[in-house]
């Protein structure tokens, strides 16, 4: 079975991250994310959305949007959220078990993208005690279906969502491909953001994430609360690094540029040589095509890994291990599914 297409997650550490790591690994150091390798990463990560702001690594995407939201709501509030978003569909009740009983409300939009009428009567539910109310909004970009929210389109969701007290979260798993898209990170804490994920992992890195907070009260006692989840590595160097090799290097946004580009000749390839539609606009790294079941699964026979998603659709995921010849060799498996 080839897992090219199955996911991101699929490919090995880029060589720019692997490099980190190795240099990473020279000599002894401080411990506990107390360590050059890990202060360095922080500045990258800071200078790139020009904001003062507290930096963890971390070993998940589930772990540190979990964490994050347990950070913006009580266990008796709840957090909006896409009905597709990670942290409703993909997280095992996590955000609930750090939490301690944080609960999720979905909300509908197209391509994940949350719905802003939705969100505004969300908004308006008035508060009473039989229910939990909302205390916070989290979004995801690039969004679960690989559209990449605006400026504009994040502007119109967060003023509501902090006028009305709430505190934000955005999962950043896949924020490389956003940027690579033409989003500016710069906008995140310019938005009003309280916390972001700023992925590793589906950009090139090994299993590390960076749990970035701009609202500085929610770092109190950041990392015993870290420490009790499991998720301060005492080799903390480990996870910075290749964090590190791979933004000082640009390879977090580089990688990205090929991914979407791949993605791209994916898409258009699909749309010129095979009967199947996409599902939705191809913004990121990812395609989302409708394909009836049996072809699904002579694609799978034929040796593709790639699932079914929520929706319905058939996901195909690029990364920046991806080359022209797999997505034309994957091209050749579907057009001959006619």
């Amino acid at each position: 079975m080839r897992y090219d297409f199955g996911s991101d997650n699929t490919a090995g550490m880029a060589p720019d991250a692997l490099n980190g790591l190795v240099a990473a690994n020279s000599g002894f150091a401080r411990a506990y994310g107390a360590d050059e390798t890990t202060a360095r990463a922080a500045d990258q990560i800071r200078q790139r959305l020009d904001a003062d702001a507290e930096v963890r690594f971390v070993f998940s995407g589930t772990a540190a949007n979990a964490i994050a939201v347990s950070m913006l709501a009580q266990p008796y509030e709840a957090v909006l959220t896409h009905h597709a978003a990670h942290i409703c569909t993909d997280e095992t009740g996590a955000p609930g078990f750090f939490g301690q009983g944080v609960g999720l409300i979905g909300l509908p939009g197209y391509s994940g993208k949350i719905d802003g009428r939705a969100l505004q009567a969300a908004l308006d539910e008035p508060v009473v005690g039989h229910r939990q109310p909302a205390a916070a909004l989290s979004v995801t970009q690039a969004t679960e279906y690989g559209a990449v929210y605006s400026e504009e389109e994040l502007r119109h969701l967060i003023e509501p969502a902090k006028q009305a007290g709430l505190g934000v979260h955005m999962d950043g798993a896949r924020l490389a491909n956003a940027v690579a898209a033409g989003f500016d990170l710069k906008d995140i804490p310019r938005l009003g953001v309280d916390v972001l994920v700023f992925g590793g992992a589906k950009a090139g890195a090994n299993c590390a994430e960076a749990l970035v907070i701009f609202n500085k009260s929610l770092t109190r006692r950041i990392d015993n609360r870290l420490k009790q989840a499991g998720q301060t590595a005492s080799k903390a160097r480990f996870l910075a690094g290749p964090m590190l090799g791979l933004l000082e290097s640009n390879a977090w946004e580089t990688g990205a540029a090929h991914a979407n580009l791949m993605a791209q000749r994916l898409a258009d390839g699909i749309e010129e040589r095979s009967p199947f539609v996409l599902a939705h606009p191809v913004e990121s790294n990812a395609v989302f095509v409708r394909m009836p079941d049996e072809a699904h699964q002579r694609l799978n026979a034929l040796g593709w890994a790639c699932y079914q998603f929520d929706d319905g659709s058939v996901r195909f995921v690029c990364s920046w291990a991806t080359t022209e010849g797999a997505v034309d060799e994957l091209l050749e498996a579907i057009a001959s599914l006619n």
